[in-house]
């Protein structure tokens, strides 16, 4: 390389930099800096820059951006920047220091092979994360992100290294996105719909506690993002040679010629750069003031509505300008199709940290033109208290529908008083969305997700054994609801593990039995347990990894499971865009919903100690089979009666007592009435005579 390239004014936008025929265009922006400096690399590993260029606030600064063009720069240059200014304060906030090399906020590759945590922490400014020249174009050979209606959604939570880390993936790069490539004949076969993909934008998996850090664990989830435009370089086959966007971009296109959507996890309520004593990686360098919550009495303190150490500004007008060019580089460059936000609450706080239903970042987001068909779904609730299950603003917004997993739970492990709740909950939680215009699609439905036990580990702990994260047990939730059906962890007693069984498979007939849009936790389907650990955050080991021989050994759970995904696929009744009204519909002219207990037009909505229920779902399409859902949480079996239709029977298609009713032993059921076992689901389909 050159170490004298020549260098021109450049444009203020488009922010980061944009290689094109003559060379390259540098911006960044920072509204109080006095002096900056484009630091350029060779190589990852350089430990000094081969040139550094001084900006001229005369001739390379526009409004409140930095820029330069740089002549014949090559793709593939590596660079940081030096910003210098005002000393902080109490007053300001600034965390101006020109010792330190920024990553640039816009970044779209990253490497951060000189990186250490500890090093920037104290000014190392040769420990820096540095960002790569990309090159501009690829070949999406006809891709686009998909266009499937919302109802038809299946989404399927995964982490792109835990899914392939494990030796008994059997692939050719383990834990990377070319690794996720060899397994989309999995996902296809299982019956989902979407992969929802934990964060894949570039962390820092040096970002945690002591007593974790001294374990030698990592950040392992990277709820810890800085580069919000680069995917994770530990992801990528050639992490710190650029490439990397190409191969995300390869498994986004996989993943499509699957008919597989690809929703990303995001974290705009909080940065890796932490509290006071966390790094300064790039956002307190440029604009500490302006990209963070600042306490208003002592700026040089951040306020925490995340349990992060910072909080996002998100209603700055250039935050939220970030933030939404930030989505929107997503769906049109990376093609993905949908986002996750984390503790988006946060997202409808304004400038003083107080809450806005008219937040211009989220609305921003619900009106983008750019984002019409993407898929928006939020945790709608942050650390600081605020909880906006069924009250998110704006029409498109799904939310992680929390009501809904807790009462599930608490309904199979037995507690009585629930059956009305549960009606709701499976109808769609109307009573959180209707009031509002909102639909039972803005429900995403769920048990479990990876923040917390997973499926057969609500069966079989009551308690978080989360020693091995090195906080003495103190991270993760306490309320899980959940029952070990009798024995703490692991039981050699086969009717304990029947149970248990049963009762994992009773969870899952449920989600998708339910209206609104079912999450599934990859590994639930085939009984993956974290030992009772609900938070294998920093676990980059079989507590947090898939293992693949249980896809074997568990094969009748997993057989279940695509059984319940088919039988919804199969029953336009299960998907509904609209709520069931109880209005006679369809051929049959019956009510779209019709509610009973043991008896028929019965439902034991007054018995406080009741725990059974059954309904009748007419057919919500030409050609459909009704269907009779019974639902038995007793201790003991129950005998329930059967509705009548004039030419037609009722066969059994889903036993969560036995498993699934496989097609060619479908069994008849007498007329008049049918046992279903203690704690067993069983769902009837009609058929003519």
């Amino acid at each position: 390389m050159s170490s004298g390239y020549l260098v021109s004014p450049g444009n203020r936008l488009p922010p980061g930099a944009t290689a094109d025929a003559g060379g390259v265009n540098f911006s960044v922006f920072s509204r109080d800096a006095t002096a900056m400096q484009l630091c350029l690399y060779e190589r990852a590993d350089s430990e000094n820059p081969f040139q550094i260029l001084d900006l001229d606030p005369a001739l390379h600064r526009t409004f409140f951006f930095w820029h330069i063009y740089v002549e014949r720069l090559p793709v593939g240059t590596y660079y940081t920047w030096r910003c210098d200014g005002p000393y902080g304060d109490s007053d300001n906030g600034f965390r101006f220091d020109s010792r330190r090399e920024l990553v640039d906020p816009w970044a779209r590759e990253i490497s951060d092979a000189m990186y250490d945590r500890q090093a920037v922490s104290e000014g190392q400014s040769a420990a820096s994360i540095r960002a790569i020249v990309v090159e501009p174009g690829y070949d999406w050979s006809g891709d686009v992100p998909l266009d499937r209606p919302m109802q038809d959604t299946i989404i399927y939570e995964l982490h792109v290294a835990g899914f392939t880390r494990d030796p008994s993936s059997a692939v050719a790069h383990p834990g990377t996105f070319e690794a996720l490539i060899e397994k989309t004949d999995y996902l296809r076969d299982l019956g989902v719909t979407d992969v929802q993909l934990m964060p894949v934008m570039a962390f820092d998996e040096q970002d945690m506690p002591p007593g974790t850090a001294a374990l030698g664990l990592k950040n392992f989830w990277g709820y810890s993002t800085h580069s919000f435009f680069a995917p994770h370089p530990g992801y990528c086959k050639n992490a710190n040679r650029g490439g990397q966007r190409a191969e995300f971009r390869d498994m986004v296109r996989a993943l499509h010629q699957q008919e597989l959507g690809v929703i990303l996890d995001v974290v705009f309520n909080h940065t890796a750069e932490g509290g006071e004593s966390g790094p300064i990686l790039n956002f307190k360098g440029l604009g500490n003031d302006i990209f963070y919550h600042l306490d208003p009495h002592d700026r040089r303190r951040y306020r925490d509505f995340t349990g992060c150490g910072n909080t996002v500004n998100c209603n700055h007008p250039l935050v939220a300008n970030f933030i939404d060019n930030c989505l929107e580089y997503w769906v049109r460059e990376m093609h993905v199709d949908g986002f996750r936000f984390d503790l988006a609450s946060v997202l409808g706080r304004g400038e003083n940290g107080e809450p806005m239903y008219h937040a211009p970042v989220l609305w921003n987001i619900e009106f983008s033109a750019a984002l019409s068909r993407t898929r928006l779904i939020a945790e709608a609730w942050d650390a600081g208290g605020l909880y906006q299950v069924g009250d998110f603003p704006g029409l498109r917004w799904a939310e992680l529908n929390g009501r809904y997993r807790d009462v599930l739970r608490r309904f199979v492990a037995g507690e009585p008083g629930l059956v009305s709740e549960l009606a709701t909950r499976i109808t769609g939680s109307s009573d959180l969305y209707a009031r509002s215009g909102r639909l039972p699609i803005n429900s995403v439905n769920f048990v479990t997700c990876h923040d917390g036990f997973t499926l057969w580990d609500l069966v079989r702990f009551e308690h978080k054994h989360n020693a091995a994260n090195g906080e003495q047990n103190r991270d993760g939730n306490d309320a899980n609801y959940s029952w070990n059906c009798g024995v703490e962890g692991q039981s050699d007693d086969p009717a304990i593990d029947a149970l248990r069984r049963r009762q994992a498979r009773n969870l899952v007939a449920l989600l998708f039995l339910s209206q609104g849009v079912p999450l599934l936790l990859s590994g639930d389907e085939v009984l993956r347990s974290q030992g009772g650990n609900n938070n294998v955050w920093c676990q980059d080991n079989a507590l947090g990894w898939f293992d693949w021989s249980l896809v074997e050994k568990n094969a009748d759970m997993l057989g279940f499971v695509k059984t319940m995904i088919g039988l919804r696929k199969r029953h336009p009744s299960l998907r509904r865009a609209r709520f069931l009204s109880g209005d006679r519909v369809g051929p049959l002219h019956i009510p779209d919903i019709g509610w009973h207990g043991v008896r028929l037009d019965h439902p034991p909505w007054h018995d406080t100690a009741a725990r059974h229920l059954a309904y009748t779902l007419a057919p919500g399409a030409p050609g459909e089979s009704a269907l009779h859902v019974l639902i038995n949480m007793e201790d003991v079996p129950l005998r329930f009666e059967l509705p009548r239709f004039s030419g037609l029977r009722w066969i059994v298609v889903v036993d969560s007592g036995s498993g699934c009713v496989a097609s060619a032993t479908q069994c008849a059921v007498a007329e008049g009435g049918i046992d279903v076992l203690a704690r067993t689901i069983v769902v009837l389909e009609s058929v003519t005579r």
